[in-house]
């Protein structure tokens, strides 16, 4: 009778835990909108590079800022592809606005780098990350998109990714 008892509780939590179980998985990202996230956070933070650090364009070289304005025109459509990825997972999440997450989303981005920034001298600061934005103005559609997919312990993704 005991066993029986033991066993009804082991079954009963399993049930509780099933619902808790899928609406995890619900919020986990995707391959594709964990990447998707990547690829706005580093936008985001080449904008915020390119405008700090447009006075520090060295001589001979193309205006950072104008660099990152020409880095996202020719990417555009990537771009657009990767907040509609991100438009996806923040309505299949129930979210009441998706398009105010995405802009929540890249804030928070851009206002960490500036933070980085405020902490650092100028010269220091555009030293460290000037060149992100002189190698991202090189980089193709797939180049974009492998930086984009590969992930780092400093810059994880803002929510797990399904079946990690």
């Amino acid at each position: 009778m005991r066993v029986f008892g033991f066993g009804v509780m082991v079954f009963a939590a399993l049930m509780l835990a099933a619902p808790m179980a899928q609406a995890a998985g619900k919020n986990c990202y995707t391959q594709a909108e964990a990447e998707a996230e990547q690829a706005i956070r580093i936008h985001s933070e080449l904008m915020v590079i390119g405008l700090n650090c447009q006075h520090m364009t060295p001589a001979g070289q193309k205006n950072l800022y104008q660099a990152y304005r020409e880095f996202t025109d020719k990417n555009v459509g990537l771009f657009a592809a990767y907040e509609s990825t991100l438009l996806g997972y923040f309505q299949r999440t129930g979210s009441r606005d998706a398009e105010a997450e995405i802009n929540s989303l890249r804030t928070a981005f851009a206002n960490k780098i500036s933070l980085d920034a405020a902490k650092m001298r100028p010269d220091l600061f555009c030293n460290h990350y000037m060149p992100r934005i002189q190698k991202a103005s090189v980089m193709g559609r797939n180049d974009i998109q492998k930086w984009a997919a590969t992930f780092f312990p400093s810059h994880p993704v803002s929510h797990p990714i399904c079946g990690q």
